[in-house]
This record gives structure tokens, C-alpha cells and sequence, in this order.
């Protein structure tokens, strides 16, 4: 990976701090993005520690439910990077109780979801202008739970909200979009790939309460290290074993069926023109 521009977003901890650290000791310049400026400079100055002679460390700090700062993140990007080999799409958002962005969409959705639709099309030109850029969706096995679909008749669940249901539907989402993405691209070096990390014990959906952190403390002997949690996402930003192959879907480092909804092209176009208006329709301005 030496050379390499490795974006990461959500990195300042759980399976994003895991992926960055291998990253930036396998030798690539990463840029690693997170909401919280005091936990994102802590984490730059661990990080450091890892870096090698002439290797570039820089965060960014954005909120991700927020679309102006998406087009901050992606201009700030652009102004200190010339290319991008790997995005990592990774930043997510779990929610109890329903909350709704400052552009008036419910947040799973938006950060999930949209956040990855709109951060991938403004970085799209600088992950073109490498040789073999890749892009890397961290999604879920929630993808076939729930209702197995998307809501789009109450995509915010503005009338019934569960928190459950509406990740699971941001995860669907998650590779729907991939797999879009990828027919969109057509035969082209840009590769797009999503996966399920596993089951993590880390920090991800503390944000809930005191009820929930207890929960995640007593299953965490049961669940993976988020060491092992990033590994998937490590080898599809690293292997040369996925080197030209897009529209996959790997859990534990292998290429696995997902759902049969995230296969759906309907679904999958239908999903697209909506989030297209719902961002801006970024893609329709380059294009694509």
C-alpha cells in the first residue's frame, strides 16, 4: 500500500480506527474522517506512531448527517489529495429513537445511507484518476432482516419508527447502491464491493442509553474484537485477490449471495433516483 490515498470515514474508532491502523502500518497515506474534532486528534496522534518515512496522516472532521458538511469533507478532500486508490464508506449510525438531520431526513437513513450516495459522487473524479481506485461499502447482515425491502412510501418512518427496522433498511440500501454503483460504472478500473463486518463488541450505538451499553457490555464477551471486525474491509482495500472484481458482497473475506431484495434492479434504480433527489442529484451532475 505504499503511495497509496486511502480515505476512511467513522475512523476514530471501532472497526474504522482498526482499519486505519492496519492501513497506515501497511504503508498507505490515509485520511481518516470523523464527527468529533477532541476524539479525532487523539486518534491522529496514536495513529502517528505508525507512520512510516514521507507517509501522510490527515483527519478530517465532519458531521456526516449533515449534507453541507459532506460537500465541506469532499472539498477539503479535494483540496489536499489529487487522487483517492480506496474510499472506505464506513461511518454508521444506530438509533432508538428517532431523529431527524439538519436537512430534515431521518438520521439512520441519512448517514447510513445517504452519506455514502453523496461523499462517493463528489470524491468519484479523484477515485477515477487512480489507476484502480476501489470503493468499499460497510454494510450489514441486517441487510436481509427487517422487512427485507425499503419503505418508500415512509423511507423516514415519519408514521412507524423502529430503530431496528430502519437500520436494516439503511444497510439494504447499503448494497443496493453498490451494486447499482457498479452497473452504472460499467467495465471501468473503479471496483465497488460491500460487506458485513461481523458481529463487533465496540462503542457503535452507545449513543442509546444507559440500558443499551449495559446490553453491549454483557454480550461483548460473545462478540468479535473489532480487530477482527475490520478484516474484511482491510482485504478489499488491500488484496489483489479482488483486483478488478466489483458488485460483490464478502463477509469474512469471501464472496457470499446477499438477499435476494439487494439484487433487485428495480429496487435498486428506484432507490437510486430517490436518494438523487434527496442529495442534490450529485451523480446526474457528472454524469453517471
Amino acid at each position: 500500500m505504499n503511495a497509496k490515498t486511502v480515505v476512511i470515514t467513522g475512523a476514530t474508532g471501532g472497526i474504522g480506527l482498526e482499519t486505519a491502523r492496519a492501513l497506515v502500518t501497511a504503508g498507505a497515506d490515509v485520511a481518516i474522517g470523523g464527527r468529533n474534532a477532541v476524539r479525532g486528534h487523539q486518534t491522529l496522534d496514536e495513529l502517528k506512531q505508525n507512520l512510516g518515512a514521507g507517509q501522510k496522516l490527515t483527519l478530517y472532521v465532519a458531521d456526516l448527517a449533515s449534507q453541507a458538511d459532506i460537500h465541506r469533507l469532499a472539498a477539503e478532500i479535494h483540496r489536499d489529495h489529487d487522487h483517492i486508490d480506496v474510499l472506505i464508506n464506513n461511518a454508521g449510525a444506530f438509533n432508538v429513537q428517532r431523529s431527524v438531520t439538519v436537512d430534515g431526513y431521518e438520521t439512520t437513513i441519512a448517514v447510513n445511507h445517504q452519506a455514502y450516495f453523496l461523499l462517493t459522487a463528489l470524491l468519484l473524479d479523484l477515485i477515477r484518476k487512480a489507476s484502480a481506485g476501489r470503493i468499499v461499502n460497510v454494510s450489514s447482515c441486517g441487510h436481509a432482516y427487517g422487512s427485507k425491502t425499503i419503505d418508500f412510501d415512509d423511507l423516514d418512518g415519519a408514521h412507524r419508527y423502529r430503530g431496528t427496522w430502519a437500520y436494516f433498511q439503511s444497510k439494504l440500501a447499503n448494497v443496493l447502491f453498490t451494486n447499482e454503483l457498479a452497473r452504472r460504472l460499467g467495465p471501468s478500473p473503479v471496483t465497488v464491493n460491500a460487506l458485513h463486518p461481523g458481529d463487533i463488541g465496540s462503542g457503535f450505538g452507545s449513543n442509546n442509553g444507559s440500558l443499551l451499553k449495559l446490553l453491549m457490555r454483557l454480550a461483548r464477551p460473545f462478540l468479535m474484537t473489532p480487530q477482527r471486525g475490520a478484516e474484511t474491509s482491510i482485504y478489499l482495500a488491500t488484496s489483489p485477490e479482488v483486483a478488478g472484481k466489483t458488485a460483490g458482497y464478502y463477509v469474512k473475506k469471501r464472496l457470499t449471495p446477499s438477499s435476494l431484495p439487494s439484487l433487485d434492479q428495480g429496487l435498486a434504480r428506484r432507490l437510486w433516483e430517490i436518494t438523487e433527489r434527496r442529495t442534490g442529484n450529485p451523480y446526474a451532475a457528472i454524469g453517471l
